[in-house]
């Protein structure tokens, strides 16, 4: 089992591991235990009481960040003829089918999200397998199979993200950066808890959100208390 340094014991120290804090406290606690020299992303980590194993009981979803996400997003467009030039014009960093799906054959995987119209999909999922692994592959669910590519490029630029629960019932998504401070950073997961509760699965039965926490990509986990939910959303 790898052991931490130094540096990341110094911050965990700061964390109660028996307590329960509310928003406001777990997040400007794992913004001041940061410790690493580059922007570390905020990270939030959210427990349902889902079982992802029945398809009446998934939840998935996007969401646009009030605040971003603080980083460059770096968009790959599948699309021929005008697409391509609204692709371009919108801010894509890539944009083309048959020569990107030859590069990404061959290991190149340089982009963060990608796009694409539904009329080039049967050659987009010739990669399927590479791409889905990765979260990579588009998809009509998410909106990123679509003719409307202009503003989706837009929006996966301005922090768009795609959140969806995992396995064991965790959903797992990026708020932001450690330099954004405490008020964006909650901000942001004031909005992204919003739209996780909107797509409460009917079959849901109890309670839907078990626990939370919150952390930076180096630092050590902040536990929130669900019983916060319901005023921190209001």
């Amino acid at each position: 089992m790898p052991k931490h340094g130094k540096k990341f014991q110094e911050a965990k120290s700061k964390v109660e591991p028996l307590k329960r804090y509310s928003f406001e406290a777990a997040v400007a606690g794992a913004l001041e235990s940061s410790f690493a020299k580059f922007d570390e992303t905020v990270d939030i980590a959210v427990k349902l009481g889902v079982d992802p194993r029945h398809a009446d009981q998934m939840v998935r979803g996007t969401i646009i960040l009030p605040n971003g996400l603080g980083k460059d997003v770096k968009v790959l467009v599948f699309a021929k003829g005008e697409k391509e030039k609204e692709a371009e014009e919108a801010g894509a960093d890539f944009v083309g089918n048959d020569e990107l799906i030859e590069k990404i054959k061959g290991g190149w995987f340089g982009f963060d999200k990608a796009v694409a119209t539904p009329d080039v999909m049967g050659i987009v999922g010739k990669i399927g397998k590479m791409l889905g692994p990765r979260g990579l592959m588009p998809n009509a669910k998410t909106g990123t199979v679509t003719f409307d590519v202009g503003r989706t490029v837009k929006e996966l630029k301005a922090g768009k993200i795609e959140f969806r629960v995992e396995k064991a019932g965790i959903i797992h998504a990026p708020m932001g950066k450690v330099s954004f401070g405490p008020e964006k950073v909650l901000g942001n997961i004031i909005a992204f808890l919003d739209s996780v509760i909107k797509v409460k699965p009917a079959s849901s039965k109890g309670t839907y959100i078990r626990s939370l926490g919150v952390s930076t990509t180096m630092g050590p986990g902040f536990k929130i208390d669900p019983i916060y939910v319901k005023d921190f959303l209001k």
